[in-house]
């Protein structure tokens, strides 16, 4: 009897612990649905029911989506073969162009990601001038070699942002070894064949030779040196020693301080002016040894041609001072206002006598110049030219070797200037153009472009601006680079047999920077209608054998193979004479990897329409 109330009081036990347990698991379970109940509630309350909310790996995939998106509207444009694209601005008017960021700048967006990638063109841009259409599709690519690594072996973010990070840091190094210096004040034929790389991809190619020399007299022309002192900080005087001098691919890159080195100024935007005239042709233009501007005299006795005027710059009406605050006069006798009258009349005398004291042949103001001022000028031979902008006035004042005056009575024959050699007014068309050219060492100049329409000066003025800046880029850092898509497919090659190297989680997106580097020949061969695997295949080829070599002999890697844009054939870009300046290659690389760094770390899109009223 003992032995079954003991076995019962077993079970009775046993029962109560599961009940126990199952009471618990119950609370455990009302606790978590109430957190998330909460949580959820929470949000609802922060946002507005309309928000759409996209978080974790779908905001990360639909980034991804959206650059890739960006890439393709502008993929064709890349290359010798690029298209065209014909826009239709909101003003109604057509653009016509195959620039990059002159496309993006006129699409209309709205997912956030593909309007950070926009603003990389738009960055790309105004930083080196060069290369908007590659760092979209590089920016892209490299994006797009991540989403396998997030949705199948899912792997954090972090980690590919730090792999990227030291693959961009590689990447920089093995581009300074594909990198030759040149000479720019020397080397011309070598500047020649970097223009017209650059513009062999626009639009005005086929004027290939005018288009050159324009850009080169511009950029060349408005270049000035300065000179600074660089303290050195190396008792042997060697920079790059911190490891030893070595890089982290074997390779040395010590260079020499110099206690002294040249930098040149090139302002293009401010003393380089493109002045758009329709009609005429294209043997037309003309880089001015001087500059132009749209104005006629103030009065029609003025002389039109002078040879070594010299020109006196205002920046002060010539005509009597009006009240700052509205002055209220009661005149009694006939007498004070003929008074008043004479007082006017002969503040203007006086001015017109300083500046005429000084035998001026030329007057330009930035204001503007009464009547009896425009006769006390004429009667004393002085052409006079009133209202010009102050873009302008600065412009020629750098050009002449004059200096701008506020005062007439502060004027000294030191701002005067005399460098110009020839002043003419000419008519295109229903207009009359000042010109004042044969200066002597001018550091400005007028750009004038001739064509049969709007858009076609339209175009050709952003491919000039274009060529400018490329050759500005090499004035400042002359260094070259082959293109062609042989640097990229180099970098590629040598980052994807390290990456083999590197141990860990890190090693696959490591090599995928260097398996996104090869979009850039790849859509070069797609652009020229090739057969693109194999042409990239014999072009990785080459590019593995030529590594292979310089590992085996100890030499820097330094391959030049590439692709020819115009017929798709693999050639020796160097040879074919391609070249890009460092600094945009630099520029492209970086901006693409940062920025790609940046959109994969974000994983929450919060999007909302706005407030209706």
């Amino acid at each position: 009897m003992a032995a079954i109330s003991y076995s019962s009081r077993c079970f009775l036990c046993c029962d109560l612990s599961f009940l126990s347990l199952d009471i618990f698991f119950f609370r455990w379970l009302c606790r978590q649905t109430l957190s998330l109940t909460l949580s959820h509630s929470r949000t609802r309350i922060l946002t507005d029911t309309k928000t759409q909310r996209q978080t974790g790996r779908a905001a990360q995939l639909a980034n991804i989506q959206a650059a890739q998106a960006v890439a393709s509207i502008i993929r064709t444009t890349l290359g010798p073969r690029s298209m065209l694209k014909m826009l239709l601005d909101p003003m109604g008017s057509i653009v016509l162009t195959n620039d990059g960021h002159c496309i993006l700048r006129e699409v209309d967006v709205s997912h956030p990601t593909a309007k950070s990638m926009i603003e990389l063109s738009r960055a790309q841009d105004e930083e080196v001038g060069d290369g908007t259409t590659s760092v979209i599709v590089l920016a892209a690519e490299v994006l797009g070699q991540a989403e396998p690594f997030l949705r199948q072996d899912n792997v954090h973010p972090t980690i590919l942002v730090s792999a990227y990070t030291k693959a961009l840091a590689q990447a920089l190094e093995i581009l300074e070894d594909q990198a030759i210096e040149v000479d720019v004040q020397n080397d011309s034929a070598m500047m020649k064949k970097l223009v017209e790389s650059s513009l062999s991809t626009k639009f005005s190619s086929r004027w290939n030779d005018k288009m050159v020399e324009m850009a080169l007299a511009a950029v060349l022309t408005v270049a000035t040196p300065m000179s600074h002192m660089v303290p050195s900080t190396k008792e042997n005087g060697y920079i790059g020693e911190e490891n030893g001098g070595a890089s982290t691919n074997g390779h040395s890159h010590r260079r020499p301080i110099a206690s002294t080195f040249q930098e040149m100024e090139v302002d293009i935007k401010r003393y380089a002016k493109v002045e758009k005239i329709p009609g005429g042709e294209m043997d037309d233009c003309q880089v001015l040894k001087g500059v132009m501007f749209q104005k006629d005299t103030v009065h029609s006795a003025m002389r039109r041609r002078i040879e070594n005027p010299r020109i006196l710059l205002l920046d002060t009406p010539l005509e009597y001072k009006k009240g700052e605050s509205q002055t209220n006069m009661e005149i009694s006798d006939d007498q004070d206002w003929n008074t008043l009258l004479k007082l006017e009349e002969d503040f203007v005398e006086n001015m017109c006598k300083e500046i005429i004291a000084l035998k001026p042949d030329i007057v330009i103001t930035e204001k503007g110049v009464s009547d009896l001022a425009q006769h006390y000028l004429a009667k004393a031979n002085i052409t006079a030219f009133r209202r010009l902008r102050k873009t302008d006035n600065n412009r020629v004042a750098r050009a002449v070797g004059a200096t701008i005056v506020s005062r007439t009575d502060e004027i000294a024959e030191s701002d005067i200037g005399t460098q110009c050699g020839l002043f003419e007014m000419r008519k295109i068309g229903n207009d009359w153009f000042c010109y004042l050219t044969e200066c002597r060492d001018p550091k400005a100049c007028s750009i004038v472009l001739r064509g049969g329409s709007k858009d076609v000066l339209n175009e050709i003025e952003r491919n000039l601006q274009d060529a400018m800046q490329v050759v500005r880029n090499v004035v400042y850092n002359p260094k070259l680079v082959c293109g062609g898509g042989a640097v990229e497919m180099a970098i590629g090659i040598a980052l994807k047999r390290i990456g083999q190297q590197i141990k860990g989680v890190q090693s696959g997106p490591f090599q995928a920077v260097g398996e996104a580097m090869e979009v850039i020949p790849r859509t070069l061969a797609q652009n020229c209608g090739v057969n693109v695997i194999r042409t990239i295949t014999q072009l990785r080829a080459k590019h593995a054998s030529a590594y292979e070599e310089a590992q085996e002999s100890g030499n820097k890697f330094r391959c030049t193979w590439g692709i020819n844009g115009v017929t798709g054939e693999i050639v020796d870009i160097e040879e074919l004479g391609v070249w890009e300046p460092f600094s945009v290659k630099v520029q492209t690389i970086k901006t693409a990897i940062e920025s790609s760094c940046m959109i994969l770390r974000i994983d929450d899109i919060v999007s909302g329409s706005k407030k209706q009223g």
